[in-house]
């Protein structure tokens, strides 16, 4: 598991920092896990995208200026849940999106929790579509508001640097050099200038 001080640093340094780590749920005597490959970083105190802009403390962003570490799960749509983690010192609003991720443990069942069928029954669509956004990985993994305000180490929710740290075969093919690509986020038009932020990372294809 990433220690909490993994996350008390600069939220864009540790947005680009997530990507190649593994995302662990476990639930019901159930293990999921997913290497994540996209990432977007969100900063209160001067990005308009961010929930908390401008230090803006309500009932829905108060997990943001919460602990390091800490989930800030909310609803967007009134559907999809998106899973962020808290960074910088408690009472900086500041956090970074999970936006997408691959398979890492327990396929069946994540294919299960996302389209209600079997993995090898997946069409190629649903497999491309599986993983490749924050509303879909909350689905895949079981994360809903329930977990919002989890604390730092918690076996219910964490991430890890490999797979071995949560009893779990490692993946030959993760191994080597990572190339994360920076770029703008997603969705966040209203944002003004903040809208060509360079702080969504993801994992360059091999």
């Amino acid at each position: 598991m990433l220690p909490q001080e993994f996350f008390n640093r600069d939220t864009v340094e540790v947005a680009r920092d997530l990507v190649g780590k593994y995302l662990v749920r476990r639930y019901d005597g159930v293990t999921l896990a997913v290497r994540l490959t996209e990432t977007e970083a969100y900063v209160g105190r001067m990005d308009k995208a961010c929930h908390a802009y401008n230090y803006r403390r309500t009932t829905r962003t108060q997990t943001l200026f919460a602990p390091p570490g800490t989930a800030y799960v909310y609803l967007i749509y009134g559907l999809h849940h998106c899973l962020n983690l808290v960074t910088e010192p408690e009472g900086e609003p500041a956090a970074v999106l999970l936006r997408g991720g691959q398979v890492r443990h327990n396929g069946a069942i994540i294919a299960e929790n996302r389209f209600g069928r079997k993995e090898e029954a997946l069409s190629p669509y649903q497999r491309r579509n599986l993983l490749n956004g924050p509303g879909k990985l909350c689905a895949a993994l079981k994360i809903d508001r329930a977990l919002n305000g989890l604390p730092h180490g918690r076996e219910a929710l964490f991430v890890c640097e490999n797979l071995g740290e949560a009893g779990l075969p490692e993946w030959p093919e993760d191994q080597g050099p990572l190339r994360v690509q920076a770029g703008p986020r997603i969705g966040i038009d209203y944002a003004q200038e903040a809208v060509d932020f360079p702080w969504r990372f993801y994992l360059e294809e091999k």
